[in-house]
């Protein structure tokens, strides 16, 4: 740990693993000071990972501040949380806002968030379309293969509704591999960390996808269903098959 009022730092495993000339015995410049690094610390793959620290009234004079813009406080008792905000917040020789700390990263990188959300829903519209033509197209072709398959069924007594049903199971089974194969090549970007600007403090701000239960559940109904929307009018086609002129195309 950096020892209080020296220009020793520590600083971030995040910040180690990413840059150069930050190891321990190494000496950064910033703030008209040269800095030496003393120490690594582990935030947990928190924001902390992206941080210097140091003695809080060196940084004061070498930026020329004269407050605080943030303080950290651990409770004891998370639970407080709520006294402590009305606690200082209603003390008028304050002038704080009070947040938890998901909350308060949150906002921070609440612009570079929407970016990453407009984008991933308009490529997820883009592929999905794409998608939904090629499960059309393949069972198309599956349709046109199997059109003695369709009248031979149907001259034994399977009802249009049961030839329906069974293209649009083949269709789901499409969708479910296509969800298989995504899934297992997303999941690998939980092995990234993705570094980037945070546009509202000009920090760097550093991140990585986790791949949830409810992330898994949302994208099988979305595959599922993109293979029942490309399926539907192939297997409408097949159902609506006449016996004598699948059995004539075969």
């Amino acid at each position: 740990m950096f020892r209080p009022g020296s220009t020793e730092i520590v600083v971030g495993r995040g910040v180690s693993e990413r840059f150069e000339g930050v190891g321990v015995g190494e000496r950064l410049r910033f703030g008209g000071r040269d800095w030496t690094v003393v120490g690594v610390f582990d935030g947990g793959g928190s924001a902390f990972d992206s941080e210097l620290w140091g003695d809080g009234e060196q940084m004061l004079q070498s930026f020329r501040r004269q407050q605080f813009s943030s303080v950290v406080a651990r409770l004891v008792d998370p639970s407080a949380f709520d006294g402590l905000k009305r606690r200082l917040e209603g003390d008028p020789r304050l002038t704080v806002e009070v947040k938890r700390e998901r909350a308060f990263y949150e906002e921070q990188s609440q612009a570079l968030s929407n970016f990453i959300s407009y984008l991933g829903l308009t490529l997820s519209v883009i592929f999905s379309i794409g998608a939904m033509i090629g499960a059309m197209i393949t069972m198309y072709a599956a349709v046109a293969n199997r059109t003695a398959e369709i009248g031979t069924l149907r001259a034994l007594g399977f009802r249009r509704g049961a030839v329906l049903f069974a293209f649009l199971a083949e269709a789901a089974f499409l969708g479910l591999v296509g969800w298989a194969v995504g899934l297992g090549l997303a999941s690998l970007m939980q092995l990234v960390h993705i570094s980037t600007l945070n546009w509202q403090t000009f920090a760097e701000l550093a991140f990585r996808f986790t791949l949830t239960p409810r992330i898994v559940l949302q994208s099988l109904a979305f595959a599922l269903a993109m293979g029942l929307a490309g399926g539907v009018l192939p297997a409408v086609r097949a159902a609506r098959l006449k016996i004598v002129d699948a059995l004539r195309a075969a």
